[in-house]
């Protein structure tokens, strides 16, 4: 393949990032890369910590493509063995373990999900625990060895948390060490990241350069901010969009966002189409085209329309939705929030629909209920809605 100009890639490269470490290493490597027709090797890693990658994901992967789309390697890193640690970054506590079978089970919707955006050419995926699996407490004690405890409390998140006293274990100070290791490993040229990981990318080119590597880049990208507007994306937050939801569901979630929040989601995921989305001049009808958007982007033009007719019925139009599949429960003795909780699918705990009944955001049969004494008739059917968007049809035997 013949590459672009590096001059021209790096300016392909910087419309989509915050930061660049150095940036004029990155243009020297680009030069060399150019000079002799050899591609980067573009790293960025995953950790299976959930089952969802993200709209959050999604600024990285799309960067990653950016790369591709230029000719370089791409090295998507599951981080199957570092995910039973976790990343302790921006976490106020410790991470719980993780169980060997939700990673495994996790890593493989990593492989079907990345795809959504990225090209199956040039593409190298690897794990982590293809080396940790087999290293050495000399290999670790080694390694650990090119770090100190005082940088490492340097971090904010580490410093706030031994400020205030709460724990911090041994394998969360290894976390970023044993990420910055995985760059030795696979010799990458570039790593990608959000501005979060700024620390354990650089360190990353520490632990390169220790073990006599040529040092990676770091590419910064911003982050993106989840419903909440405040916390970055995460299913952890519940806060999040995930690339594999339903086009309705996902139709739904865009539509909740602040309109504030809205100009930034439109910026960072499509700035390329901003002049589209500005010649808009009703907020709601843009805020409308940006789930529509969205949809298409990760399912097809049909499911968005469906979706977005949906959503008009259900709170233009104010109409329950048609086709919804109906619940049958039999009615024995159960109370308001057993038949709640069974038919959400565990979507809400029982204190938060005591709260959203408390607050007249349950409605049965197109009346507000208020009280937890509501009951139920044999051979009746309830149309329930609970808060903005959540439609369920119960036949009661």
């Amino acid at each position: 393949m013949k590459f672009l100009e590096p001059k021209k890639q790096i300016e392909i490269i910087l419309q989509n990032v915050e930061d660049i470490v150095p940036e004029e290493e990155l243009f020297n490597k680009l030069k060399n890369s150019f000079e002799n027709s050899k591609p980067l090797k573009i790293k960025a890693g995953f950790d299976p910590t959930s089952s969802d990658l993200h709209l959050g994901h999604s600024l990285l992967l799309r960067q990653l493509k950016v790369f591709q789309d230029l000719g370089h390697s791409i090295v998507f890193l599951i981080g199957d063995f570092t995910a039973m640690i976790g990343d302790p970054t921006g976490r106020d506590k410790t991470r719980p373990p993780l169980n060997v079978d939700d990673i495994e089970m996790n890593a493989k919707t990593y492989k079907e999900q990345m795809f959504k955006i990225l090209d199956e050419r040039n593409i190298e995926i690897s794990y982590n625990s293809d080396w940790y699996n087999d290293f050495s407490l000399n290999e670790l004690i080694n390694l650990s060895s090119q770090e100190n405890v005082a940088r490492l409390l340097e971090r904010d998140d580490f410093k706030k948390r031994f400020k205030n006293g709460d724990a911090i274990t041994v394998t969360e100070f290894l976390y970023p060490i044993l990420q910055a290791y995985d760059s030795v490993v696979l010799k990458s040229d570039v790593e990608l990241g959000g501005t979060d990981q700024r620390f354990n990318i650089l360190l990353g080119r520490q632990i390169q350069k220790a073990y006599g590597v040529d040092e990676q880049v770091g590419i910064f990208l911003p982050i993106l901010e989840g419903l909440d507007g405040t916390r970055k994306m995460s299913k952890s937050f519940n806060n999040y969009i995930g690339l594999n939801q339903k086009p309705d569901e996902m139709f739904g979630k865009v539509m909740s966002i602040s309109d504030e929040l809205m100009g930034r989601y439109i910026n960072l995921l499509f700035n390329d189409e901003t002049n589209f989305f500005n010649e808009i001049d009703s907020p709601l009808e843009r805020k409308k085209a940006l789930a529509s958007r969205v949809v298409t982007e990760y399912h097809d033009l049909d499911s968005s329309n469906s979706a977005r007719e949906d959503f008009d019925k259900k709170f233009s139009k104010k109409d329950f939705p048609e086709n919804l599949i109906e619940f049958r429960i039999n009615l024995d003795d159960k109370s308001l929030l057993d038949i709640l909780v069974e038919v959400s699918n565990t979507s809400f705990s029982r204190s938060e629909l005591k709260r959203l009944i408390k607050d007249n955001a349950l409605q049965i049969n197109n009346k507000k209920i208020n009280s937890l004494d509501f009951q139920a008739q044999h051979n009746s059917v309830w149309e329930v809605k609970i808060g903005k968007r959540n439609f369920y049809k119960i036949k009661f035997l």
